[in-house]
This record gives structure tokens, C-alpha cells and sequence, in this order.
């Protein structure tokens, strides 16, 4: 979830490589579709994309059985003093050193001067299921902060700067709280990628108990000698001849295919404490050549004897390796492709009497909207704009008909046939007129819904690839068919089909992260297949905690990503728009 890696499964998840991230509204002016005006027009972007890298060295530990689990927070200084967020990084788990992987992305204008300002975190570890981008930060550790001008980081020769951390008052006594080094780089406009396959075999063996448990970093040398991270694959536990995920780098990652790269590998430790079984140091196009001849480099290790490298058994292998242009989900909509809404709501018992001010259905004859309506608006809102006809499928789950059944997939406007609503404001009105007609019953079942919408997706296959569908479940109860749920989930993972759920009440909604699959581990189904990749993503009202991020935000952070997955997965390319400068 959001890379936040207090937890041990966060921590041994893979980080960076070439993934879509969700453009924000904060970041520091930067907007993909304004730049998209512009290029479209002929013309430049009226700013320079800096990617600014951070690490940190000698932090406080603010834990008391380990070290901290540091998370870094970028904000801009307005002309009012106010601080407006620019990114987060991940959380680096047990580590008072941390090297963060993911950067943070700053529009950069020479003509005017732009503030920056640095928060450090330790995270709390109960925090293990929470997106770091909703992170309530006032209930973390503070554990420093530093300033500085953009400007002043542009025009370092190393493009690089290390700033003392000091407490909010400015007041460092004393007391040393370490350093925050910033490392600047120009963002390059390029889709080219290269997509390996690698694994290791032979590892020496760093545990006592059992076997190692390896992973690889990967990192860029940069023109003054020093390195930032760009890829740290998933740990694979146990195993002595590690195969990965496919990895995915950017030419604006590696740079050229003869920017040298060091690939170190790694023992995990819950720790923090990381211990290095091997590296060694190639390009991109050493890395081909690897693949062509299908021979193997051994890893090294620093040698104290006469200044040269041990020479391991261990051996890295390059098992796939391809050159493709990976495209943005701005190039996927700009060209057409659309994203279709379909929403379902809740109509279980445990909602509580509509009539009744405490229920989470009750309309409020004020205006103020309760959450099943704010979900609805909120998200809507977003996804209309993707939807060319917005004409909108909408259904109700666990309420009692007009007919005296239960049903667990029942069109809310009521009608025999058409499930179809027009807009946001039909949904609306569709959901308050249900209320009127539906009894509210049990229990809490989604793979009656899930199968419907999956139905949907699937019928498009056939006559249109430039649809992806979107349902928004709404709930506030525990799920009775975990099971059946998990399978259709499963079934519908190879589908056009991505699914958001809300959670609205005080229930336990463990189960529904357990859909999630952010920690890691897949859905997999009572068969024993698993799922190809992860559409689920699950907010609980309640617990979206910064200010700085709606409940719709962070619903919505992974969708671009899991459109380009499936869109990737099967080599969907979008009919890219060529559109000349406009004449007046």
C-alpha cells in the first residue's frame, strides 16, 4: 500500500523501476495535462521536471527495540508562508542511513525562487496497512527538518546538497540530528524502456538457520562518482538461486545504455541490517550482452588483499531482456480510450434504519450528504470525465425487493431490465429512490456484483480493447463469502476490470485488505490459481487520515497503474494522437 514499509512484507516489496505514478494535484505545478496542451500545440512546457532524490545519514532512533523507520516529506513554501506537499517518500524499515528510492517530482522555474522545506519521519509501526500518502504525520515521530532554495541544488556542480536537520524551531543546541543530502536531476521526456528477466544462482549462504533471503538494488553512478538508488526487486525468502519479478527501467532511470550501473545483492534482515552477499558493476548493454550470450557475471566482494575484489561462485543471469516504449495512461486517454463507471451499494441490515439520523443511510433532509452518497459524488465526479456516453450500470447488494427476495445484485432504479443510469446525478437519485423501495436485509455477499461487472468487461473484449471498466463497491459490513468473493476477484484479474471498495462505518474491515493485496502475497482462489495481477483497492473512510488527501485520492492512487498493467500485459498500444500546432 503506497510503499509503506514499517511492516516486514511491505519491506520485502519491490520498489521503483519504470511504474506509472499517479500525477497529484501538489506537485509543485507540474500537471500532465496542461503539459499535454502545450505539446500538443507545438510548444514547451513553461517549466524544467526535476526529480529530486533524497537520503539521510546518522538519524535519531526514536525506537526502542530497533531503529527508526524513516519517511521523507517534501513540501514548497508559498509567498503566505503555507507549506504545500510536494511528495512523500517510501519508509525505509530499521534504518537510520536510509537511501529512499522514490523521488520526488518539483516543476522548476528559473524566474522565480522556490522555497523547499523537508520533513524526516520515523513511522509508527501500527501504520504497517496504511498508504503513506495518507498518513496522519502528526501521529509520527518527528525526527527533523531542513530548508533550502531549489535553486540552490540546480547549481551545485554535483547538483547535490546536505542540509543539517534541526527541530521546528530551529534550535539545534547541541544535539545532532543528522543530515539530509538532495540530489536534482532533469526529468527526461522519454517512453524507451528495457524489461529484464534476471536471477542468481550459487549465493553464498549469510544465515545460520536457514537460507538467505536476497534481493537486488539496483543504482545509477552518477557524473561525480556517487550513486542513487533507482530499483530494489522483491525479496524471495529462503532460496540460494533467486529467480525475480521482471524488472522494468526507464531510460530516464538508467540514462544511456552505457551509464555504468552497480547491482549489489543483498541478504533481507527484519533489522535493517542488510547484509551484502555480492555486486558488481554493468550497463544496460552489458546487461544485453549478458542475455545474448547466455552467460552469467560473477558477483564480487571488497577485498582487503592488495585492494582487489574477491571473486564469487555466485553468478547473475540474464534470463529475458527487451527494448520496448512503454506508454503513460495520458497517452492511453488522450487517444480514446475510455474508463467506464459502475457503482454498488450496500443495502445490508447492518446499515441501520434510513429513517433513523444514526444510519449510514439516512438522507438529511439539511443537504449534508451521508458517506454512501459522498463516495458516489466524490469518485464519480473523477471517472465521468473518462466516460464519453456517462451512462452509468448501478446496483444494489444485500436488500430485500419489491418482489419479497433477497438479492444480491439488483438494479438500483429499480427497473426489470435497463441497469443503466444517466450520470452521477442518475446514480444519485437512483440510490435515494432505492431506499424508498428496498428493504434492508443480509447478509453482506460482492460476487454476485463482481461477476456482473466482470460479465461486462469481458462482453467488451470482443469488439472494443479501449475500454476499462471501473466498479465502485460501497459497504460498511463484513463479508460472508470471503471465499466466492476471492474467486471471482481472481477470475475477473484478467479483465478489463478494476475494483474500488469503501468501507463507511466502524466494522472490521481486516478481511477487505486481505482483497487488497498490497502486502504482497496475490489473491489466489479456492482452485489454488492466482490472481494476474492486483485490482482491488480498499479505503476505509475513517482511517484516511492527512489532510492533504481526499477519500477519493487515495481510492483512486493505483488505478492509473493497474490500467497500465492490464493495458501492457497485453501489448495494448494506444493510437497515438499527432496533432500539429494550431493555427489563429
Amino acid at each position: 500500500m503506497g510503499h509503506c514499509f514499517s511492516d516486514l512484507e511491505g519491506g520485502k516489496q519491490a520498489v521503483g523501476g519504470a511504474q506509472q505514478r499517479p500525477t497529484s494535484a501538489n506537485d509543485g505545478g507540474h500537471n500532465d495535462a496542461v503539459d499535454f496542451f502545450y505539446k500538443s500545440r507545438g510548444l514547451q512546457p513553461l517549466f524544467t521536471q526535476i526529480e529530486l532524490s533524497l537520503s539521510a545519514s546518522n538519524l535519531l532512533d526514536r525506537d526502542i527495540t530497533s531503529k527508526s523507520d524513516p519517511m521523507a516529506v517534501v513540501y514548497a513554501k508559498k509567498i503566505d508562508g503555507k507549506l504545500e506537499e510536494l511528495g512523500r517518500t517510501e519508509v525505509v524499515l530499521n534504518s537510520l542511513n536510509p537511501a529512499w528510492i522514490e523521488k520526488v517530482t518539483v516543476a522548476f522555474h528559473f524566474e522565480i525562487v522556490q522555497p523547499l522545506v523537508f520533513h524526516v519521519y520515523d513511522v509508527d509501526t501500527k501504520y504497517h496497512n496504511i498508504p503513506v500518502k495518507t498518513l496522519k504525520l502528526k501521529d509520527q515521530e518527528f525526527l527533523g527538518e531542513a530548508t533550502c532554495v531549489l535553486s540552490e541544488i540546480v547549481t551545485k556542480q554535483t547538483r547535490s546538497l546536505t542540509l543539517n536537520l534541526h527541530i521546528k524551531n530551529g534550535h539545534t543546541g547541541l544535539m545532532n540530528f543528522g543530515a539530509l543530502t538532495i540530489h536534482a536531476e532533469e526529468t527526461i521526456a522519454s517512453r524507451s524502456c528495457v524489461e529484464m528477466l534476471v536471477h542468481c544462482s550459487h549465493l553464498d549462504n549469510k544465515d545460520i538457520f536457514s537460507k538467505s533471503d536476497p534481493f537486488l538494488r539496483i543504482s545509477r553512478i552518477v557524473e561525480t562518482g556517487g550513486s542513487v538508488p533507482i530499483f530494489k526487486t522483491e525479496v524471495v525468502n529462503n532460496n540460494l538461486n533467486p529467480i525475480w519479478n521482471p524488472l522494468c527501467l526507464s531510460v530516464q532511470q538508467f540514462g544511456s545504455k552505457d551509464n555504468p550501473l552497480i547491482i549489489e545483492c543483498f541478504d533481507f534482515n527484519s533489522s535493517g541490517n542488510h547484509v551484502l552477499i555480492g555486486k558488481l558493476q554493468k550497463s544496460v548493454a552489458d546487461l544485453e550482452k549478458l542475455h545474448k550470450e547466455r552467460s552469467g557475471a560473477n558477483l564480487t566482494l571488497p577485498s582487503s588483499h592488495h585492494g582487489r575484489d574477491k571473486v564469487l561462485k555466485g553468478q547473475l543471469f540474464v534470463d529475458q531482456f527487451c527494448e520496448k516504449q512503454q506508454y503513460s495512461f495520458l497517452d492511453y486517454i488522450s487517444s480514446g480510450s475510455e474508463l467506464n463507471f459502475m457503482v454498488a451499494v450496500d443495502f445490508t441490515a447492518s446499515n441501520g434504519n434510513p429513517r433513523n439520523p444514526d444510519s449510514l443511510h439516512y438522507i438529511d433532509p439539511s443537504g449534508r450528504l451521508n458517506s454512501y452518497q459522498r463516495a458516489i459524488l466524490e469518485v464519480g465526479e473523477v471517472i465521468q470525465f473518462y466516460d464519453s456516453d456517462r451512462r452509468f450500470p448501478a446496483w444494489g447488494f444485500g436488500g430485500r425487493t419489491c418482489d419479497g427476495t433477497t438479492s444480491h445484485c439488483f438494479n438500483l432504479n429499480g427497473s426489470a431490465g435497463a441497469f443503466e443510469v444517466e450520470g452521477v446525478e442518475g446514480i444519485m437519485a437512483a440510490y435515494s429512490s432505492a431506499l424508498h423501495n428496498v428493504a434492508l436485509a443480509g447478509p453482506t455477499l460482492f460476487g454476485q456484483v463482481i461477476n456482473k461487472a466482470a460479465q461486462i468487461a469481458g462482453q467488451s473484449i470482443s469488439y472494443n480493447n479501449s475500454k476499462y471498466f471501473v466498479l465502485l463497491i460501497i459497504t460498511d459490513g463484513v463479508l460472508t463469502d470471503l471465499q466466492e468473493t476471492k474467486d471471482a476477484l481472481v477470475r475477473a484479474s484478467d479483465l478489463p476490470l478494476s475494483i474500488l471498495i469503501v468501507g463507511v462505518g466502524g466494522a472490521d474491515f481486516t478481511q477487505m485488505e486481505v482483497l487488497d493485496a498490497d502486502d504482497g502475497r496475490p489473491l489466489e482462489s479456492s482452485t489454488g490459481r492466482v490472481a494476474t495481477r492486483d485490482i482491488v483497492q480498499f479505503v476505509p473512510m475513517r482511517e484516511v487520515h492527512s489532510g492533504q488527501i481526499s477519500v477519493v485520492q487515495a481510492l483512486l492512487e493505483e488505478l492509473p497503474g493497474q490500467f497500465l498493467t492490464y493495458m501492457r500485459g497485453r501489448d495494448i498500444k494506444p493510437c497515438l494522437l499527432h496533432v500539429g500546432p494550431t493555427s489563429t
